[in-house]
């Protein structure tokens, strides 16, 4: 009884880490495509030129892989010190990620404030040699949500020492809109709008984070409750 209750355990861990893994890839694969075809895309920060959506997908997808790995050769060979590993792997990365969230939740009004200020800052690398991901970020998010500069279109004023402001803040684009009057151009700031439009979509944000932590507490219970088969009958033979 007790063994197959193991083997059913080893197939059911072996199939859910294989899953994981192929998640992983697939991760990756988006994440290389990313890096390929649209540079450092999505990179906002200055202080943080490495923080890109492509590079944050590499990174992610290559350690989903290593975990999902690690949690298929243990979980087929029956090695405790692998699945061992996995669920200490997996621990860590839960932790982590709750972590983050409490102190996320506990330091918004400062995260708010140390955010606009790096965005406005990162303002300054638009248009320039090597930035092009900054560049094409803000020209879609500025086009997309109809917003224009951080907090206030007279961003963009400072950057460009005169009164203009990129083409995708126009209302109408056009080839040097933005030197137009201020009236062609979009007013609401997109730092606000961009927040507005992620607490209308909290719901899917909050279903997301809930299916990834159950995910991860499904990993977790299968990983320890194999570890425990396995040590029993380990036990049970000697």
């Amino acid at each position: 009884m007790a063994h197959n209750c193991l083997q059913c355990i080893k197939y059911l861990m072996f199939v859910f880490n294989l899953l994981f893994w192929l998640g992983g890839c697939g991760i990756l694969g988006v994440g290389i495509w990313l890096a390929v075809t649209q540079g450092n895309f999505a990179t906002l920060s200055s202080s943080f030129p490495s923080l890109s959506a492509a590079n944050l997908l590499i990174v992610t997808g290559a350690f989903v892989m290593i975990i999902g790995f690690v949690g298929c050769i243990g979980a087929i060979k029956e090695n405790k010190c692998l699945l061992l590993s996995f669920f200490i792997m997996l621990l860590i990365i839960f932790l982590l990620e709750l972590t983050i969230v409490i102190l996320f939740f506990v330091y918004t009004d400062k995260i708010d404030k140390y955010a606009q200020r790096d965005l406005k800052k990162g303002l300054h690398l638009y248009g320039t040699d090597g930035n092009i991901g900054l560049t094409n970020a803000w020209s879609i998010i500025q086009t997309d949500f109809r917003c224009c500069g951080v907090s206030n279109y007279t961003d963009w004023f400072e950057v460009y020492n005169t009164t203009r402001v990129p083409d995708s803040c126009c209302l109408e684009f056009s080839e040097n809109c933005g030197l137009h009057s201020p009236g062609t151009w979009w007013k609401a700031p997109c730092y606000e709008t961009v927040k507005i439009w992620l607490q209308e979509n909290l719901l899917a944000v909050g279903i997301f984070g809930l299916c990834t932590a159950l995910v991860q507490i499904l990993g977790l219970t299968f990983a320890m409750t194999m570890y425990c088969q396995v040590v029993k009958a380990d036990t049970y033979c000697a």
